[in-house]
């Protein structure tokens, strides 16, 4: 005897949204992070600010210090319910990032005491050596 039994119908209020692409570890691919992920924000109909600083700090971060040469950076945005997960993932796993209190003249160093300003939670993900994720979180 066959019995046949009904699938719940699976509704979601709030599809999950998501975006990735992989960038080359320079200035040029952590200034197309920016605008791609701007543009993406924007075809979600997304706020743009403060996602969009968040994602151009951590593109930045890993095109400068998480820069291996030949080995590419990750930027993956996505959306869960009413949160904004902003990820860059990165092959320089040997060291976690750690935000520090500038001197006023330095001409770098801000960039992850923005995104802890900007993001509502942000942290570090150790992935398979040698890869690290970056996120932050954004409530919409």
């Amino acid at each position: 005897m066959i019995q046949e039994t009904a699938t719940p119908e699976v509704r979601l209020d709030h599809p999950i949204r998501n975006f990735s692409v992989q960038l080359s570890p320079t200035p040029r691919g952590a200034r197309l992070a920016r605008l791609l992920a701007t543009e993406q924000l924007r075809s979600w109909e997304i706020p743009l600010d403060p996602a969009r600083q968040v994602a151009a700090e951590l593109a930045a971060n890993a095109a400068t210090h998480g820069r291996v040469s030949g080995r590419d950076f990750r930027l993956t945005l996505y959306v869960v319910a009413d949160t904004l997960r902003i990820e860059v993932t990165d092959t320089c796993g040997d060291r976690p990032p750690c935000p520090q209190d500038p001197t006023p003249d330095a001409e770098s160093g801000r960039g992850l005491v923005l995104v802890e300003a900007l993001a509502d939670r942000w942290g570090v993900a150790q992935g398979p050596h040698p890869r690290k994720t970056v996120w932050a979180e954004c409530a919409l």
